[in-house]
Formats: structure tokens, sequence, C-alpha cells
């Protein structure tokens, strides 16, 4: 990794907190220095050295000399008529990745990316229509969240009743990217974001989605980090499921139940089971049954997505009707299912319609305000 950057400064955030403690005492500076850094970087957001006032003038200044504190450059925000707002990040290497923040009542969930671009390409999502460019380093993935609770805990969004002095509770990683085919990198973020010394935020509270790489959930399940687990399912069959997502040729719907019944639940944790409903391809009721048939034994919940129609998709929203009668026909089988709206959709925020190499497009110019 190159730590260093065109300023030949290190960038502390590209350090996990115990590796910070070499960091510092590297610079000549007592370790427990680097406990105090991560309290006022991840805690308190502070994003100079001159605001560290517990640490020595002089450590203050050398930490000034030859370190920095650099996340991903927030270089356009865009607010939905629902208030999630929608983030372009610049990375050092011009690559660009978008995150949305979703407030609700009693939550601030922000979705990040784990890649810039994405290799799949299912035939209904707007991300992938733009290729895949790179994988994101650990503090790329995590920078986000730094950038937008900043954002959120200062009062600088443009809404600023909606998150002034919050912090971001849930953490998802369903934005750009498939995070399990850059495993070792997320990873290492999300333990990151559970640190107490860092992010603090509980693994209950932090949902990783896949759409079903094998392999990447076995080791996400053997890493027994315990965050939640998401999988876009998105077919009750292969035959549909090859149709519209390339990675089930690969990763077969008989494969992948079997690694999501063999993931490590703790007592009372589910399975999300995401299914994007297109109109007229998956949304029948037989398609139900089938769906229920194929997820039997399987401890899970199911959202229904209705799919979120943009400009150039092939694909048609299910009629409300469809939607009811699918969720019904789950609950006659005793499965748990929710019709889930996406949020953002006026601002291309919605799920499947993150697409940061056409962001100059969709986006409007605002000064970030961090």
């Amino acid at each position: 990794m190159d730590i260093k950057g065109k300023n030949n400064k290190i960038n502390l955030l590209e350090f996990g907190a115990e590796d910070l403690g070499a960091v510092v005492g590297g610079l000549g500076m007592k370790p427990y220095r680097a406990a105090q850094i991560c309290r006022w970087i991840y805690s308190s957001g502070a994003d100079s050295f001159s605001a560290m006032t517990d640490i020595s003038k002089t450590d203050r200044e050398k930490l000034s000399e030859t370190a920095e504190i650099r996340p991903p450059e927030l270089s356009k925000r865009i607010v939905s008529h629902d208030r999630t707002e929608k983030y372009l990040f610049s990375l050092q290497d011009g690559e660009k990745v978008e995150s949305v923040l979703i407030p609700d009542e009693g939550r601030l969930t922000l979705c990040i990316s784990s890649q810039a671009g994405c290799a799949l390409g299912c035939r209904f999502c707007l991300t992938g229509a733009g290729g895949m460019r790179r994988n994101l380093l650990p503090h790329e993935i995590t920078g986000q969240a730094l950038v937008a609770e900043r954002l959120a805990v200062s009062g600088a969004a443009p809404d600023r009743q909606a998150h002034e002095g919050r912090r971001i509770t849930n953490i998802v990683l369903m934005g750009m990217g498939e995070p399990l085919l850059n495993t070792e990198n997320v990873v290492e973020a999300l333990r990151r974001l559970i640190s107490p010394r860092m992010f603090n935020i509980s693994p209950r509270r932090i949902t990783l989605s896949t759409a079903g790489v094998v392999p990447g959930i076995k080791a996400l399940g053997d890493s027994g980090l315990g965050v939640n687990l998401a999988v876009s399912v998105n077919a009750p069959n292969d035959e549909i499921r090859d149709s519209i997502m390339p990675v089930n040729r690969k990763y077969p719907l008989k494969a992948l139940v079997k690694a999501l019944k063999d993931y490590p639940l703790a007592p009372r944790r589910r399975i999300t089971v995401e299914y994007v409903m297109l109109g007229g391809i998956n949304d029948r009721p037989e398609h139900a049954a089938e769906l229920g048939r194929l997820l039997r034994g399987l401890k899970c919940k199911i959202n229904l997505i209705p799919f979120n129609e943009h400009a150039g998709s092939i694909f048609k929203r299910p009629e409300a009707a469809s939607v009811l009668t699918f969720q019904e026909r789950l609950h006659s089988m005793n499965y748990t299912a929710f019709i889930r709206e996406s949020r953002g959709a006026d601002i291309l925020a919605a799920c499947g319609q993150l697409r940061g190499l056409s962001a100059r497009k969709t986006l409007t110019e605002e000064k970030p305000g961090v």
C-alpha cells in the first residue's frame, strides 16, 4: 500500500486502530497517542491535528508535518424529496463512487460502496452498466461513513432539522459493487466499523448485501464478525435467474441456498432475502410459491422490492396488485415478507441505481460543506 499522498504525507485513515499505534511510535511519539488520535477522528470528527487539544503542541506539530487526515473527497451532493441524500466521492486516483444517506425515525442509515463499478452485470441494475473499475481499499470504504457522519453531526446537510446532531446508526454495504468480490478489503473495513476505538457500530446494525458469491459468503461467515447478511435472490429458479443475473451461472440457486443455510447465525437472527420484482418476469403467484419451496428450511425474512424504472431500462415495475398477491402467497407459506419501497428514486439513489461513472450527468453541483 502506498501510504503517502501527493504531498508525501501519511494518511492516518489508511490504518486500523492497532496499526496506528506502530505508525505513531515510528514518528517518535508515545504509543498511547494512537488511542487519542482515533478518538478525535472517529468520535469527535476532527479533520485537523490542531483540534486535538489533549495532545501536546510538539506532537501536534510533528503530526502536521508528516501526516494528514484525508478521506475521500465529497465533490457533489443531491437531496431527494424524501430527504434521502446521495453523495459522489472522488478517490485519490480520480475514480468515483456513490453513497446514500437514508434518514428515518430513530435511525440514520448509510449505504456505502465497496467497488468502483461492478463486474456482475445484473441486467436490471444501473450500477453494473458502467463496468468494473477497481476494488476499494478499506479506508476508501470507511471514509464514506466518516464524511457522511461529519455532515450529519455538523448539520451541514441542506435539511438541517433532518440530520443535525445525529450520528450514523446503521451501515449497509449495498452501494456500488459486489462486496464479496472484494472480501479482504471489505472484511478489514468491517473490523474498523465495528471497532470500539474507531466507528464503534454494532455488528447487528451492519448489513452486507451480496448477489450470491458463494465462496465470499463462507469467508464472511468464517470471519466471525457477526454482521447481517442479505442476498439478492430475485428469481425462484435458475432459468429466470440466469437470464437476469449472470452470477447464477457460476453459483446456481442450489449452491447459494446451501451456503446461506451454512452461514453462522446468532439466536433470533435471520438472513434477509432480497427479491427485486420485475413486471411480467418474476412477479406471478406461481413464482412466489416456487420461491417458498426454494427457501424452505432457511432462517430468513423476505424483502419484496418493486423495480425502480429508469431511463433506458427494458424492465417494468410490477402492478401493485401483483406485489400484494405475491406477498400474500408467501405469508400463506409462513414466511415473513415485507414490501420495501426504495428511497431516493427521484435522484437515482434507489436500489440498483447508483452509477458513479455517470454521476456528473445525474447530480447537481452543491458546495459540500465539510
